[in-house]
């Protein structure tokens, strides 16, 4: 019997029937259930009354899943959608570095000149800083953020590139010599910004539309260097107010490079799709925005081209988080499954880069090493032992430890540290490592945090006694810094020392042992002459070494 035409083409095609149970899902069942997974993940950031995100996920270059989260504006009930566009925040630094990357093909620059060719503004200071150190966080600029509030700007204050320079040209020290360590910071990449505007003759703005976001078909994509611009459909943004409910916290800077860029999830996979297939700057290029910069003893940073080059769970990623306001951010690619993660969020609270692991575990979880290592139970009297406060000899750093709720944990931070086992904690599911070292005899416990960086930062645990009510008094009067071009006041409030300066709220510092104090700003440590008479002060935390202010009057008055 002859089949007919219209059959034989019906059979050809015909999807054969596997009844249920008898072998894996079908396609999409499959993959149905896998979406399902990534809403229940997003599920607490779904409600009408919340900030959320928006997600994109793509697999071999195809786009598998967009979808949003929660409200982009709470005052109008506007939700987000994968159409929103969020500030990308610090995944911006990987499109500045891209456009160093095809000037430096244009012939235009080499990584190894020296910032003064292009920036002359900045302070010789003896040692040379290239475009690479800019570009692999090992320059050892101070933090321009920090430099501006210890100049009297306000967190909400808007920061321009002019701000930035005036801060960056005006300092003397550093954190340490170029090339020596690596230390995240947003300075080198407004720097990088300010050399692709002097260099090629156009704003980064035009410069990334015309080489970068056209070519890719990344409409939704740009520069913004006026935060008082209409942008149609970009998000607010919100933090948590301390009695419950949200309160707006934008982002008001009017510079670009380490920020400022703006994109949706869409976008986004787009460009990720282009750190596989280099569509836009070919292969050489993109091999070199995938290698990690290396220290000066060879040391491998694990920090490429503007991206994070590591793995995660056995399986290498090229990534990027943003933090700014209320937004937080996280583009994440797992280039040999050819699968790419975006999440953007408008809630200070929301963990998108948690959210983005959890997500790629739904993908390729089959695929992946082990998880953390289980936690390891530890007697309470152990726990106890490790609590107090420890100092960094090398940063000045300050970090304080407690025992709450049985756990012990980061004063006045959320998470709960796993115990691993050998005096190796983690906080909560991050991948850092706080390994303590048990006290040797007649010296301190020692602490060694290993964050993203392949470095560990030392600390020691403070055992100095805390200064009496009436020493308090040697420490008040007042303190000069020209390099941020400002005076600061040191006096006694209810008791403790507190420091205070123009345009900014009084800073309480607490008393840790020795001359050394805490507060909001970072450690606050008070220096002495060779008589033993104090003779000024400096400011550290994470991105700022011992920027120093001298004494310039004493004053013993309480006030």
């Amino acid at each position: 019997m002859r089949l007919s035409r219209s059959l034989l083409l019906l059979l050809a095609f015909a999807v054969p029937w596997i009844p249920r149970g008898a072998g894996a899902q079908s396609p999409r069942a499959s993959q149905a259930s896998r979406h399902a997974r990534v809403d229940a993940l997003f599920a607490p950031w779904k409600g009408k009354g919340t900030p959320g995100c928006a997600v994109g996920i793509s697999r071999d270059g195809a786009v598998d899943y967009v979808r949003g989260y929660g409200m982009s504006n709470l005052e109008h009930d506007v939700p987000i959608t994968p159409q929103s566009i969020f500030p990308v925040a610090s995944i911006t630094k990987q499109f500045t570095a891209f456009a160093i990357r095809l000037l430096e093909q244009d012939g235009k620059l080499s990584l190894d000149d020296d910032i003064r060719k292009y920036v002359p503004e900045m302070p010789a200071g003896g040692k040379t800083i290239t475009l690479s150190h800019l570009m692999h966080h090992t320059s050892g600029l101070r933090e321009q953020g920090q430099l501006l509030n210890l100049a009297g700007w306000r967190g909400d204050d808007q920061y321009t590139e002019e701000d930035i320079l005036w801060a960056l040209t005006r300092q003397r020290g550093s954190n340490f010599e170029p090339g020596a360590e690596v230390l995240y910071g947003n300075a080198p990449y407004s720097l990088l910004a300010i050399i692709v505007r002097r260099v090629s003759g156009k704003p980064l703005r035009e410069f990334a539309a015309e080489r970068m976001f056209k070519p890719l078909g990344m409409t939704d994509t740009f520069f913004l260097g006026d935060h008082t611009e209409v942008v149609p459909r970009r998000v607010s943004g919100y933090g948590p107010r301390p009695d419950g409910g949200w309160r707006i916290s934008g982002a008001h800077v009017d510079h670009y490079g380490s920020t400022s860029l703006h994109s949706t999830v869409v976008d986004l996979l787009k460009w990720n799709q282009n750190l596989l297939d280099a569509r836009v700057g070919g292969k050489a290029l993109i091999a070199l925005v995938r290698t990690s910069g290396t220290l000066k003893d060879g040391t491998v940073t694990g920090y490429g081209s503007g991206v994070f080059v590591g793995t995660y769970r056995g399986l290498r990623v090229v990534r990027h988080d943003g933090m700014e306001g209320g937004y937080r951010s996280e583009a994440m690619l797992f280039p040999d499954q050819r699968f790419a993660v975006a999440a953007l969020c408008n809630g200070a609270p929301i963990d998108p880069t948690e959210l983005v692991r959890k997500v790629a575990e739904v993908y390729l979880g089959d695929v992946m090493k082990d998880a953390l290592p289980p936690a390891v139970a530890l007697p309470a009297a152990a726990l106890d032992a490790l609590a107090g406060t420890y100092w960094s000899p090398l940063t000045d750093e300050v970090v304080r430890l407690e025992v709450k709720a049985g756990a012990l944990r980061q004063v006045g931070m959320p998470k709960d540290f796993i115990h691993m086992g050998d005096g190796a904690f983690r906080p909560g599911e991050s991948l850092h490592v706080w390994r303590f070292s048990p006290p040797a005899a007649n010296a301190p416990r020692a602490l060694s945090i290993q964050d993203a960086w392949p470095t560990s930062r030392g600390f020691i645990q403070v055992s100095e006694p805390l200064p009496t009510a009436s020493a308090l008094a040697a420490y008040t009067g007042r303190y000069r810094s020209d390099e941020v071009d400002m005076t600061y006041t040191v006096r006694i409030v209810d008791g403790k020392l507190a420091i205070r300066w123009p345009r900014r709220d009084e800073v309480v510092l607490d008393a840790i042992g020795g001359d050394r104090f805490v507060g909001s700003l970072g450690t606050v440590t008070f220096t002495r002459a060779a008589s033993g008479g104090l003779e000024g002060l400096t400011f550290s935390n994470r991105r700022l070494r011992r920027l120093r202010a001298e004494r310039v009057e004493v004053s013993l008055r309480p006030q």
